[in-house]
């Protein structure tokens, strides 16, 4: 099982980001999707989750500005990035889940995709 996390790259305060997830050697079709993501110094944290039938989750610091998505029939897990402040600054990580809902836990992690905010 493969998860391969794009779209990283450096922006503006107040730009906008798509961090996009191809998933391969598994369907996630009926798994939670995830991103979390670590900054320096710090210990990965959650970002956004969505259930297999699509019911969404946030961490309170990305509510409003983050939005995440899933395209079952490509396989592939969305991260849109609005308004990106300096403390987003991190590596992402997509994540499959082990079950239908995140509280089943993650099982499969990407090698994840750097996001640097200037302020």
């Amino acid at each position: 099982v493969q998860l391969q996390a794009s779209g990283g790259g450096l922006v503006q305060t107040g730009g906008s980001l798509r961090l996009s997830c191809a998933a391969s050697g598994r369907i996630f079709t009926n798994y939670a999707m995830g991103w979390f993501r670590q900054a320096p110094g710090k210990e990965r944290e959650f970002v956004a989750a969505i259930t297999w039938t699509y019911r969404v989750s946030y961490a309170d610091s990305v509510k409003g500005r983050f939005t995440i998505s899933r395209d079952n029939v490509m396989n592939t897990l969305y991260l849109q990035m609005n308004s990106l402040k300096p403390e987003d600054t991190a590596v992402y990580y997509c994540a499959g889940g082990s079950g239908p809902t995140p509280d089943h836990g993650m099982a499969y992690w990407g090698k994840g995709t750097q996001v640097t905010v200037s302020s």
